[in-house]
């Protein structure tokens, strides 16, 4: 499967506030009407504008970490004129969002699972647990599916879509108390494996030619591969061939 790249650069020739990638709009759609968004990681800051444009939200923090694409934000809220509706914010992660703003979903989009994952553990002061989580990592689900699990959140609904040849996923969780998902349902997400859409079964045929790829190459290493390693390589392939069976 390829991996899938940073997507500052693929916004800029491709978005717009008014035309908003496919998997943006797929985060769009999981909004409740009204909401109050916290998007952090909001570079051009085009998803809570476009939100905004279409009155589908109340209000928006547009958080973001590094100057460059705040100031981009900035001039996409200014532009719009929606600098009363819209609040953007230089801030680490969570930290953008303050408590007056009473925000009621929290959209992180286009990084790695961890990353999100790390900028909601680190963030967790900020988060009151009555928001929706709207995540869309590029890569490392389980590590995030395994976080919202051990914080209590339960996944709403899970997502998934191929654009420009690379496969996205969409999670939305809210907190509900304790909740359990086995190894493999982390794996490749609860809902997907019921729901078994083309793109997901698809997206794991790829994935396993990869994993024997992987082995053979083990199997032809000339320096011995750790045991764990292969293991964890094998017990992958082994649910997958299970999921696609």
């Amino acid at each position: 499967m390829p991996t899938v790249p940073g997507i500052r650069g693929e916004k800029e020739l491709q978005l717009n506030e008014q035309t908003l990638s496919m998997r943006l709009e797929c985060v769009a759609a999981h909004m409740p009407a009204g909401a109050r968004l916290a998007d952090i990681g909001s570079d051009h800051g085009y998803l809570p504008v476009a939100l905004m444009r279409r009155g589908a939200i109340a209000a928006a923090v547009a958080g973001e970490v590094a100057l460059t694409p705040f100031h981009s934000a900035v001039r996409t809220v200014r532009e719009n004129g929606l600098e009363q509706r819209i609040t953007v914010r230089l801030a680490n992660g969570l930290a953008a969002i303050e408590p007056g703003d009473g925000i009621t979903v929290i959209s992180i989009c286009g990084m790695g699972g961890e990353t999100i994952r790390d900028i909601l553990d680190s963030g967790k002061a900020h988060l009151s647990g009555q928001e929706r989580l709207i995540l869309q990592p590029n890569g490392g689900e389980q590590p995030l599916r395994q976080w919202l699990m051990e914080n209590g959140y339960c996944i709403l609904c899970e997502e998934l879509l191929r654009e420009n040849r690379f496969y996205y996923e969409i999670i939305v969780a809210e907190r509900a108390g304790p909740v359990m998902y086995t190894a493999e349902e982390l794996y490749f997400g609860p809902l997907q494996m019921r729901t078994r859409s083309p793109a997901f079964l698809d997206k794991w045929q790829r994935i396993l030619r990869e994993k024997h790829k992987t082995l053979a190459n083990f199997a032809r290493a000339r320096q011995a591969v750790p045991e764990e390693k292969l293991q964890e390589i094998a017990c992958q392939a082994r649910w997958i061939s299970e999921l696609l069976a």
